[in-house]
Parts: C-alpha cells; structure tokens; sequence
C-alpha cells in the first residue's frame, strides 16, 4: 500500500509517496482503508517547518481521514465494513486534556493518515454520521470538533447570543454553520465579499471587509450597540487578539485556537482583566465530545463545505492550495 511521509525538512515538495506493507492490527486495533483525508493548516505547518517540532522520518502527514474497517485485532467490537473516522487524538476518550493525551495527535506525535490504509486504535476512531460521504465526513475531526469546542465550552451558545467568527477558513465556516444550529447570530470577517456573501448564505448575520474596515473591532462594537459580542472564535493569533478582546462583550468568552497571522507577537493583559475576559485554549477535543456533535450533525442534516478535492497522487497541490488562502471551508484529498 502506499503512503505519503515527510521525509525532510523540506516542504511540500519534498513529500515522498512510498510503498508500504500493508498493516496487520494488533489487540484492541482496527486497519482502516481510508477514502478521503482532509487537512489543516496543523498539517501544512508540520509539513514545512517538521525539524522544528522533532518529528521523525519518515512520519505519514494528516490528521483527518475516514474510510471502512478492512480487518479487526482481538477484543474489537467493530466489524469489517463498518465506516469509521479517525480521531485527532488515539487516546483522548473524554474529560480534560493532559499531556498524554496530546502526546498521541495524529500526523505528528503518532503517523497519520495520508495512506492507503491505516492501523488505529478502536478508541481512535468514531461511527461516521450515516448521511455524510467519506469525504464529508473526513473534514470533521479537527476542523469541525475544534469549531464545536470553541462553541460549548466553558458553556454552550445560548440561542440568541452573539458570536464573532474571523475568516472563512474551516473552523470558521463550520462555527457559522453550528451557530446557525444554535440559534447564534453571528458577525463575520474576512478580505473578501465574496467569501462574506458565501457565509451570508450559510446565514451570518453581519459581515465585515477587514481590508476595507481595519478598525473591525470597532465595526463590531458598533454593530452590538457598544456591549461586544458574547463569544469569540479566535483564529488568527497575535495579529488579531486585542481586537478580539476589544470586540467581546465584559464576562465574554474567547475560544483562542489558531496562529493564522504568526506565532508570535504581544498581548495587553489590562483589557482582559477589567473585562474580566475567559480565555480558552482550544487544541481540538476528545472522543466524548466528537460523538456529541456527531449527534447534533445528524439530528440537523449538516453537510460540511468541501472547496475541492485532490486526487491521492495530487497530494502536494493541496498542501499549495491551503497555502495560497483563497479556499472557503475544507480541503480534501481523496484516496
């Protein structure tokens, strides 16, 4: 069977398609030939920049994939045919995150899953929701879980409540899509008013051009009448933070998961103080939580947004298109 790995420090175009032996589970494992993988701005980062984060080679990219149970180990309760999605973690099942937990992620801590077929824990895979594809399904374990933990912890949305969304990448479209689920209004940003009008029609409430409008904290404020929003998606990092934090109502919530403008940079503790401001850490979440949404994706009929798929042998151009920022929703690698 074949695999894709990081081979070198080199970027995306240094990815090595190789021959591999097909695997044979162990106790407790399940071998999954995988249709469709998704991937991540986690995924393009550890692809360029692996030396950095003391991976391995070779190690297989990608967290997202979902496919059908080829064979079983003992002690199994899933069956061979069974559709199945991988899980960012292998061993967070449920409760807080530690640090053995965050030591089994998918794609670097452990090989992921940009293969043909894949050996998994039976804890790190999850029933895919029966109305979804292979490839719909394959864009839920990093993108969408973190979009839904941004969303119900500390504490759910309330119906009602105001929720402000950066960009237009995968957390964001399905954060806008899980709102309109909650009964959220939101307010969105992003450079394009054509990306804007798309998330309009997945029913945002309030859009702002953030090239044409660089006070977009202030756009925010006013469109709150002066409170701030109730709840942030945070996903651009120190680039946009304090306007985030200027943008969140006192007693908000920001649900801080993304670097998209770098990874370093400065914050003004004082804001977060007199507002008495929660911020959350988001780094996915756990099996428990993953079939929580599952739930709720099939209760409401939720289709992901999928921007474009790339074949197998395709795969670099994906990692490019990622790169280049102009998708709306989820890029997918069918295998």
């Amino acid at each position: 069977m074949r695999a894709w790995e990081i081979i070198s420090g080199d970027g995306v175009d240094a990815l090595n398609l190789a021959e591999r032996p097909t695997p044979a589970p162990g106790p407790g494992e399940v071998r999954l030939k995988i249709s469709a993988n998704s991937i991540n701005y986690r995924d393009l980062s550890t692809i360029e920049d692996p030396i950095t984060r003391k991976l391995p080679f070779p190690t297989v990219p990608n967290s997202d994939g979902a496919g059908v149970v080829t064979a079983v180990g003992p002690g199994v309760s899933l069956k061979e045919g069974d559709r199945v999605t991988s899980c960012f973690f292998e061993n967070w099942t449920a409760g807080e995150i530690s640090a053995a937990a965050m030591a089994s992620a998918l794609g670097g801590a452990r090989q992921g899953v940009l293969a043909e077929e894949v050996i998994l824990p039976e804890r790190g895979v999850i029933p895919t929701p029966a109305h979804l594809t292979d490839a719909e399904a394959a864009t839920l374990p990093c993108a969408a879980l973190t979009a839904w933990h941004a969303l119900t912890q500390p504490r759910p949305v309330l119906a009602g409540e105001t929720v402000l969304l950066l960009g237009t990448g995968g957390v964001s479209v399905f954060a806008q899509q899980f709102c309109a689920m909650m009964g959220a209004r939101t307010i969105v940003t992003s450079s394009s008013d054509e990306k804007l009008a798309r998330m309009k029609a997945l029913g945002a409430d309030e859009t702002i051009n953030y090239r044409t409008t660089p006070d977009w904290d202030t756009a925010v404020l006013e469109l709150t009448g002066g409170t701030g929003v109730d709840r942030v998606v945070e996903v651009g990092g120190p680039g946009t933070f304090d306007r985030s934090v200027n943008a969140v109502r006192v007693g908000g919530i920001i649900g801080l998961i993304g670097i998209l403008t770098g990874a370093a940079g400065q914050a003004s503790p004082t804001a977060i103080m007199r507002k008495s401001v929660t911020i959350r850490g988001i780094y996915v979440g756990p099996r428990s939580m993953f079939a929580d949404m599952n739930r709720a994706i099939t209760t409401h009929g939720l289709k992901p947004v999928i921007d474009q798929s790339f074949g197998f042998e395709d795969a670099r151009a994906a990692y490019h298109t990622m790169r280049a920022a102009n998708h709306f929703g989820k890029l997918v690698i069918e295998v």
